[in-house]
């Protein structure tokens, strides 16, 4: 991709800027070993996290439902007037326990992926524990008798999660993540992963970039 494509989207350049950038690459190499090592003791675990039983990855389908139901809530809340309160409470509330399986997904993912995915990794879940914790705040503030500030700290959490969606389909679509040795059969593939090249959009052939 040339640097003329990427000026033409402020969100993908501040995506590839994350990619290039070493900020948290202290985080990584305190945490990628351990979650790998980890994965590596229970080995049918991680690729049940993987998705290797459906043979694509798992994360990206388990990302569905508690957005799904975070949308809804909003939705509700949006347009559905008082009577609709307690359903978006509890859509709200599904959607946060839901968050809970679907990270782990995304860490197995992230801990086998290249460096330029953990990096821009590390900033997808720092946002989720953003949203995360904002939506959590809304549920507790809701509970509480106080649906207004509720339903506040729920669009800034549909804010964060937006953001940290892009992300994520940068990690997926652009970046190739996770490696498919991982979420798909076994395979005796030799090229790079799309991890470690730039994809071209429109079905182009991909050509060989660095992991920085």
């Amino acid at each position: 991709m040339s640097d003329t494509d990427d000026r033409t989207s402020p969100a993908l350049r501040a995506a590839r800027s994350l990619e290039r950038s070493d900020a948290f690459d202290a985080v990584i190499e305190r945490w990628q070993p351990r979650l790998a090592a980890a994965l590596e003791r229970r080995p049918e675990l991680a690729a049940r996290l993987h998705g290797r039983d459906l043979g694509h990855a798992l994360h990206p389908l388990m990302t569905d439902l508690p957005l799904g139901l975070w949308m809804s809530a909003t939705t509700l809340d949006l347009v559905g007037g008082t009577s609709a309160r307690p359903h978006a409470e509890r859509l709200l509330g599904l959607g946060i326990l839901a968050a809970l399986p679907t990270s782990l997904t995304g860490l197995a993912d992230w801990a086998v992926s290249g460096r330029r995915t953990q990096r821009v990794g590390v900033a997808h879940a720092a946002l989720n524990s953003v949203a995360l914790g904002l939506y959590a705040g809304s549920w507790v503030l809701r509970r509480r008798g106080a649906h207004p500030a509720g339903v506040v700290a729920s669009l800034l959490a549909t804010g964060a999660v937006s953001a940290s969606g892009y992300l994520g389909g940068h990690m997926s679509f652009r970046l190739g993540s996770p490696p498919r040795r991982h979420s798909g059969p076994p395979t005796t593939r030799t090229e790079p992963d799309a991890d470690e090249v730039d994809l071209v959009p429109g079905g182009g052939s991909p050509s060989a970039a660095p992991d920085a």
